[in-house]
């Protein structure tokens, strides 16, 4: 497992996406890509390849600590909830934000979320400029804006 060390400014962000939609993957990428940002997305596709991507094991044992994370919920293997629960139970991880980000605008997704320290959660649009614009949001706050540990 890696640990969080300084990061030269002139490092790439690292941005995890938790998502097992091939559509909203596709969607997710297009809008980093017009933001031009200057990050790596790596995409897993269900809770259980989250974790080993986190912890860098198996194929993902080069894997860099990404600066946060996107998380869908309803994730097949271990669901979005258990990925979130042992991140935040993680020493090394915890410090990562976790972006919630999910078709759910369930009450109780919603608090069992920030219950879980979720830092943030966000209902994805059903329209397809709302949801790369809410996309284009999430890069805009947590890559500009916010001042992330460092890693």
């Amino acid at each position: 497992r890696k640990t969080m060390t300084e990061q030269p400014v002139e490092e790439r962000m690292e941005v995890l996406l938790v998502e097992d939609n091939p559509g909203d993957i596709r969607l997710t990428e297009e809008a980093f890509k017009e933001a031009s940002l200057d990050c790596n997305l790596h995409v897993v596709e269900d809770g259980e390849e989250a974790l080993a991507f986190l912890n860098c094991e198996g194929k993902y044992k080069d894997a860099p600590t990404p600066d946060f994370i996107l998380l869908d919920l309803n994730l097949p293997k271990k669901d979005g909830r258990q990925v979130l629960r042992e991140i935040k139970a993680d020493r090394q991880l915890k410090r990562i934000p976790v972006v919630v980000l999910t078709t759910s605008d369930a009450d109780e997704d919603i608090l069992k979320s920030y219950n879980l320290s979720a830092n943030c959660y966000i209902t994805k649009p059903v329209d397809l400029d709302q949801f790369i614009s809410v996309i284009r949001s999430v890069e805009a706050f947590w890559l500009t804006i916010v001042t992330l540990p460092m890693r």
